[in-house]
């Protein structure tokens, strides 16, 4: 029997997944994003209409997507053309049943925290190293939320100062709005503008962590990454003191970039304390939408 639904919202396409009472996939529902903003409503609408009808019944509904939504329940993304709209309610208005929310960062820190490499940690904090940076923080297999949504934002977090300014990083503008964060320089496209700032090459994100361990321009831009990014996770472990990081996105399938990130943090951590656990998401592309299924579970008071 379907208990539970989650639909992981991406800029070019939306995956609705029905789970049982156990959080097995039962099924899935894939369709392309639209472009538009009515168009997107109704296609979500639709795919939450989908979900109910294969249930037979009414079930907790969720929507996992990239960016935020403010205490006034307007959206803020920069994938999709939701920016400014109510767009939780109108899906639910749409749908004639109501949604529940939550950032794509955020529903892999639950998913994973519950169902994935976090099991049996108190503090689960996931980052997602992709076209952007992002992250949430489970506690006991709940997330926490203050009055702005803001928590987890970690892609617009400064880049450290003392490592800009140790490799002479130019300083670029980011999507945000502000200038430095550490999003511009150790997300995918960050990672490419390295190499072409520092020594005029053009290398994909891709090309860099193939050659990350062989002596070139690659290793090099790969270096400065794993201060940048060493220096972000090391920041947020002396603030929340994680138990696990976990790690999704592109970035996270380079080749042992969990060692060779845990290797940097233990270079610049304080002497005699230790380093979470850094380890990749295990819950493959089903972690989205099982995150999302979860919040709404929780929300509606089933879990």
């Amino acid at each position: 029997m379907i208990a539970f639904a989650g639909i992981d919202l991406g800029g070019t396409k939306s995956e609705a997944q029905l789970f049982d009472a156990n959080w097995n996939l039962v099924e899935r529902q894939r369709v392309p994003t639209p472009q538009t903003y009515d168009d997107l409503v109704a296609t979500l609408a639709g795919q939450v209409t989908w979900c109910l009808d294969a249930s037979g019944r009414a079930i907790p509904v969720g929507v996992g997507a990239a960016g935020l939504m403010d205490a006034k329940g307007l959206a803020f993304t920069a994938n999709l053309p939701a920016t400014g709209k109510p767009f939780r309610q109108d899906i639910s208005k749409a749908a004639g049943h109501p949604i529940t929310y939550i950032n794509d960062c955020r529903a892999l820190a639950l998913s994973e925290a519950a169902f994935g490499a976090g099991q049996g940690y108190s503090t689960v904090m996931s980052l997602i190293l992709g076209t952007g940076i992002g992250g949430g923080i489970a506690y006991d297999g709940r997330l926490r939320s203050g009055p702005t949504h803001l928590g987890g934002e970690f892609g617009h977090i400064p880049a450290s100062a003392a490592t800009v300014a140790q490799h002479k990083l130019p300083i670029h503008e980011c999507g945000c709005g502000r200038f430095g964060c550490v999003e511009t320089y150790i997300a995918g496209p960050g990672l490419a503008r390295m190499a072409q700032d520092l020594f005029d090459h053009d290398l994909s994100a891709v090309h860099i962590g193939e050659g990350k361990d062989d002596p070139s321009v690659a290793q090099q831009v790969w270096q400065i990454w794993l201060d940048l990014t060493a220096d972000l996770l090391l920041s947020i472990v002396q603030s929340i003191d994680p138990s696990i990081i976990v790690l999704g996105g592109g970035l996270s399938k380079i080749p042992n970039v969990e060692e060779d990130l845990t290797r940097r943090i233990e270079e610049k951590q304080l002497k005699g304390f230790a380093v979470p656990n850094i380890v990749r998401a295990s819950g493959g592309d089903a972690s989205g939408a099982r995150g999302a299924a979860l919040a709404a579970a929780q929300e509606a008071g089933y879990v």
